[in-house]
């Protein structure tokens, strides 16, 4: 649909992502342009960052939501004598993630943010039917095929929603914009993980999840997909003063190819994030094969699983809202975030050496093996146990894009920053869920010092870029550096004309 031609002013004296000189800037009119009121409140219009955010938050909640779900049961809801086939499509999944996440940016730049989202979509449920798929014929082709359309899906999804998340939001806001993601995102996982719970509630004995839980998750999984297409296109995204998102005006394969090497050539620091980025996802198979599919029977991981995504809500408003914390500089907010997410590392991990002391691979190796439920003496410990490590995670991701989005606010730089952690993040997940679903597989405790010494190390190789690169605010002539617009484009235009009702918006 055509825009209108009427324009109106308004005066800031910063944009939502800069400092500036006071300027009076362009405000469009249209149908995108429009605040609607419900009684007291003023909702944002379509194409501001809020709705937007709130609209890929949904689609994630949709599907990886829907994944985080069915994989947080262990197994992705199969018997412990059939994780092989979950370790070995989440191996064929992460293994091609890696290699499409790094160059995910790319091709989010080329294609636009819907057609990304989209394309993503659609891979979650091609997974999610192959687990029903493997309930009645036990085809361990189609679950590998699956893993492996998945990863080509997911990374491009996922470098799409790294790019909404940390460029469109004010630096002042920019936590408070991830944990808001967090939150709704996860909370289909709660859902998801609840559903799961419902219809296996009355399951004491050890069972693969139902068709019906496979079929619910399938639906929603689909129209997630569909829910991509609502959203707009980067370049029509205009926030509260008229300011817009910095991009590239006229992008083609060949500028954004060779962006990602500008990227790296420009940024060359972002390496020392790589190691948090391979740590990140590193802890879901142990958590989630070794600790909740090893330990307990189907509903009580379906109660853990539910915890642990509720975990991760309130770790993500804790830190996002933290992180954002006004009276305090950004680098100072840095520096603090470090010691803190340290200080977890060894408090929640520490608790998780406990634990993991009291078995090994070879106790959980026979079918009658002992296992928690939610009524055994116990379990308490554990499950505390378990919604630290999903705190811990919510903490961790957040944190990491928090870093990110304070070093650039170039919708471009960020977009193959989010391929770079989604795909370095993809390698790590391959190499452990392979380790994990080998015929002779590492020991319980050699997987969990894994987690614990990759967490700590990367910490610490991280460190120099909060001391040294992390500033408290990023001048907009340095992010126009990575992009063929100017000022002018991203700032706003002066108008002569004044309207007092949009001035007020």
């Amino acid at each position: 649909m055509s825009e209108a031609k009427e324009h109106s002013t308004t005066t800031t004296t910063q944009s939502p992502a800069h400092f500036v000189d006071p300027r009076e800037v362009e405000v469009l009119t249209g149908w995108k342009y429009r605040s609607l009121k419900l009684g007291p409140i003023t909702l944002p219009w379509y194409a501001s960052p809020e709705s937007q955010l709130i609209l890929v938050s949904f689609v994630c909640f949709l599907c990886p939501g829907m994944f985080n779900a069915l994989n947080g049961l262990g197994g992705a809801g199969q018997l412990i004598k059939h994780a092989y086939a979950n370790d070995t499509s989440n191996c064929a999944l992460y293994a091609t993630f890696a290699v499409v996440g790094f160059f995910a940016g790319t091709v989010t730049n080329a294609l636009g943010i819907r057609y990304a989202l989209s394309f993503g979509g659609l891979g979650y449920c091609v997974y999610v039917s192959s687990y029903l798929c493997f309930n009645h014929t036990y085809n361990i082709g189609y679950i590998v095929f699956a893993g492996f359309v998945l990863g080509c899906c997911a990374g491009i999804l996922w470098s799409a929603q790294g790019a909404i998340m940390m460029s469109y939001p004010p630096e002042r806001l920019k936590g408070r914009f991830i944990s808001w993601f967090w939150v709704i995102f996860n909370m289909g996982a709660v859902i998801g993980s609840l559903v799961e719970l419902g219809l296996n509630f009355h399951k004491t004995e050890d069972s693969p999840a139902s068709d019906g839980t496979y079929i619910g998750f399938l639906a929603l999984t689909f129209l997630g997909a569909c829910l991509s297409w609502t959203l707009v296109d980067a370049k029509h995204v205009v926030r509260r003063d008229g300011s817009r998102i910095i991009l590239m005006k006229h992008p083609t394969w060949k500028t954004e190819i060779l962006g990602l090497w500008e990227t790296l050539w420009s940024d060359p620091y972002i390496v020392l994030l790589f190691p948090m980025f391979f740590a990140s996802n590193w802890f879901y198979t142990y958590q989630y094969q070794d600790v909740n599919l090893a330990r307990f029977d189907l509903r009580t991981r379906a109660l853990n699983n539910t915890l642990y995504w509720l975990a991760q809500i309130f770790g993500a408003l804790i830190f996002g809202f933290a992180l954002d914390f006004p009276n305090i500089r950004r680098t100072t907010r840095a520096k603090a975030a470090w010691v803190v997410m340290f200080a977890l590392t060894f408090a929640i991990w520490g608790g998780g050496y406990v634990f993991q002391s009291k078995y090994t691979r070879e106790d959980t190796a026979s079918t009658d093996h002992f296992t928690y439920s939610w009524n055994s003496n116990g379990y308490v410990g554990p499950m505390f146990l378990y919604f630290f490590y999903g705190l811990y995670d919510a903490a961790w991701q957040t944190c990491v894009y928090w870093f990110m989005g304070a070093i650039s606010n170039n919708s471009r730089k960020l977009a193959n920053f989010a391929g770079f952690y989604k795909g370095i993040q993809s390698a790590g997940a391959a190499i452990i869920w392979r380790l994990d679903g080998m015929e002779h597989p590492p020991p319980y405790m050699n997987l969990f010092a894994s987690c614990w010494i990759l967490l700590a190390a990367s910490l610490v190789i991280a460190l120099p870029v909060m001391i040294l690169k992390i500033k408290d605010t990023v001048p907009v002539e340095e992010d126009l550096k990575f992009s063929d617009e100017t000022i002018e484009d991203v700032v706003g235009h002066k108008f002569i004309n004044d309207s007092p009702e949009r001035a007020n918006v």
